[in-house]
């Protein structure tokens, strides 16, 4: 559970960026662990809304607190699943996490949210407080692709996240064939670090042209 305030910073960036940048990383920084063959392993997150599109109009009001919440796993193989919040305060991210199971995940989707007492985690009961008093439920799942690369200096991450897509239909959550529509065309550079940024990685993820961004996945897939 991540509990410290973060950093972020968010760019888009095209084919060309990218191919310098991720030249560039290979030499200084470590590549995740997790990442497949090429380099890259794939997302997919299920994002919690209420009928009033809380988390959208947060994001897009530019509120200074805010927060979502997320089920999210990795190459499609749900035997590591995560419920994620996402919050941010004062400029900074902050994120905590809970394992839940494949059937947990399977009894939130089919609304059967009292499962989330069960589940021995202060975030579990938090989602489903907010359940009850703010009216969220299993809204849009997003999928992509992300590169990711770690300096140690700064305790730096640096990833690259293309092929964004969404899908409205969130009891295939775990269906590998989901039918997905493209949510974006561009990529996205995410850079988060603790206290400080290095230097070298300050100077290396200067692009001309490219302005930092409040880019949301989230959103973006529900503005398709």
């Amino acid at each position: 559970m991540e509990e410290h305030g973060r950093h972020e910073h968010k760019l888009y960036i095209n084919l060309s960026d990218y191919i310098q940048l991720r030249s560039k990383m290979k030499c200084i920084a470590k590549p995740d662990a997790n990442a497949g063959s090429n380099g890259k392993y794939k997302i997919r997150s299920l994002y919690f809304d209420n009928y009033a599109d809380k988390a959208v109009v947060e994001k897009l009001s530019g509120q200074s607190k805010r927060e979502k919440f997320r089920i999210r796993f990795y190459n499609d193989d749900p035997a590591f699943i995560r419920l994620e919040r996402k919050s941010k305060a004062n400029r900074l991210c902050y994120k905590q996490s809970a394992a839940i199971t494949e059937e947990q995940c399977r009894l939130i989707i089919a609304g059967q949210y009292d499962v989330l007492k069960n589940i021995d985690s202060p975030l579990a009961m938090e989602l489903y407080t907010k359940i009850q008093y703010q009216n969220l439920r299993p809204k849009t799942i997003v999928d992509y692709k992300r590169e990711a690369f770690v300096y140690l200096a700064g305790n730096v991450r640096i990833t690259f996240d293309d092929d964004i897509r969404s899908s409205n239909n969130v009891q295939g959550l775990f269906n590998p064939e989901l039918v997905t529509t493209p949510a974006a065309n561009m990529a996205v550079l995410e850079v988060k670090y603790d206290g400080f940024i290095p230097e070298i990685i300050r100077q290396m993820i200067r692009i001309d042209g490219r302005y930092e961004t409040e880019f949301s996945k989230y959103v973006v897939a529900r503005l398709v």
